[in-house]
């Protein structure tokens, strides 16, 4: 700490008046002058006092080159969030101020904006509609009370979600396809094969044609079943006795499955809005899985509970079985995957989108035991399901 930069002269005049005070009060005290040793101490407090006074005017220098380090780390900072792609303001209680590029050419403004959106300044609004566009805003607080908010551009953040679905499926489709098609050529191309030997074998015919068809079925069924998942209808919400469409779906599942217990568990009354029969095939679809995963156990056990709190309807199946394993957690909702000899891969992909077109979601709530957990907002068969 430097306490007297650039004040040199002041720091040397008080060094000297406290010598000139020690050489006085020395003399006074030896010859007996004591008005002037008095005097002699009294300037020396009033320099002491002077040299404190000065120190604690003087601000402190940080050492030498750590104040290029922190102007240079400063300036990069500022560099990086002005080339932020995302638009960030600074919002106080009645202004807001853009802190980068993408902001200034979304405003028009240098510093703040004028009028501040209204939007922007209510820390309860969630997006902000401006010249034709519409932005999320996500919010943080800083220590100094200034809101930092970022606009995420909800329409791009939508097609880039739909173009990462679309190469998914994309992906998927032609996996399948070529799984599907491979053999069958092989088999046709036998098939032709043995149909130009002379005499023709018919029964290695027959063994070749037997199997070719099998996987001309096995890709009918895929395609039906992919039509299936893209032709989904809108739900057509009507109110549904919950304790009734639970006990239905327990009946159904007793006589399809013996060799597993279902415990039901419904602590919701009343109805619900939502589409029935749509509903029906998203849980059956569960408790189909919970069941084949539960067979696995000593003692086979699926569970389905319906719970309401507040304005939303909770639907879980829980069975014991073995589990989700962590590198298939993933993977489990994604059209047409499956670890089952014979499944379809899309009984999970299809609940899911029975749920989401209700405006609610399902969910992998837990992996061992595994729990699938449907959630389903309020709404009046009036106001019919959410629409992008």
């Amino acid at each position: 700490m430097r306490l007297y930069h650039r004040r040199g002269w002041r720091a040397a005049a008080l060094g000297v008046g406290l010598l000139a005070s020690a050489f006085v009060a020395a003399f006074a005290w030896y010859s007996g002058r004591w008005g002037l040793l008095v005097g002699a101490l009294l300037a020396g407090v009033w320099a002491l006092t002077l040299a404190w006074w000065n120190a604690a005017l003087v601000p402190t220098r940080p050492p030498e080159g750590e104040s290029d380090a922190e102007d240079e780390e400063a300036a990069v900072n500022r560099l990086l969030l002005d080339a932020a792609p995302t638009p960030l303001l600074a919002l106080e209680r009645d202004a807001a101020r853009v802190l980068n590029r993408a902001a200034r050419a979304i405003f028009g403004a240098d510093d703040r904006i004028v009028p501040p959106p209204a939007a922007l300044l209510d820390p309860a609004a969630a997006t902000l509609r401006h010249e034709g566009r519409l932005w999320r805003i996500d919010r943080v607080e800083a220590s100094t009370g200034v809101t930092v908010a970022a606009l995420i551009d909800v329409e791009r953040e939508e097609l880039a979600a739909e173009a990462r679905a679309s190469a998914d499926l994309i992906e998927v489709l032609g996996h399948e396809l070529l799984n599907g098609l491979a053999p069958i050529v092989s088999l046709a191309e036998s098939a032709e094969a043995a149909a130009a030997q002379q005499p023709v074998d018919t029964a290695l015919l027959a063994e070749i044609l037997g199997p070719l068809a099998r996987r001309a079925e096995g890709l009918q069924r895929f395609a039906t079943d992919y039509r299936t998942l893209a032709r989904l209808p809108e739900p057509i919400l009507a109110p549904v006795a919950l304790d009734q469409f639970a006990h239905d779906l327990a009946r159904v599942f007793a006589q399809r499955w013996h060799d597993a217990a279902l415990t039901l568990d419904v602590r919701a009354g009343g109805a619900w809005a939502m589409d029935g029969d749509q509903m029906h095939q998203a849980v059956w679809a569960l408790l189909n899985n919970a069941a084949e995963a539960a067979l696995a156990a000593e003692a086979p056990q699926v569970a389905l509970s319906l719970t309401r709190d507040a304005n939303r309807l909770t639907i879980a199946v829980t069975d014991n079985g073995a589990g989700v394993p962590p590198e298939s957690a993933p993977l489990i909702f994604r059209p047409f995957h499956t670890t089952k000899v014979e499944g379809s891969g899309i009984g999970l992909s299809l609940a899911r989108q029975i749920a989401r077109g209700h405006g609610g979601s399902l969910e992998l709530a837990g992996a061992c035991p595994t729990v699938f957990r449907i959630s389903l907002p309020e709404k009046t068969a009036a106001e019919g399901p959410d629409r992008a």
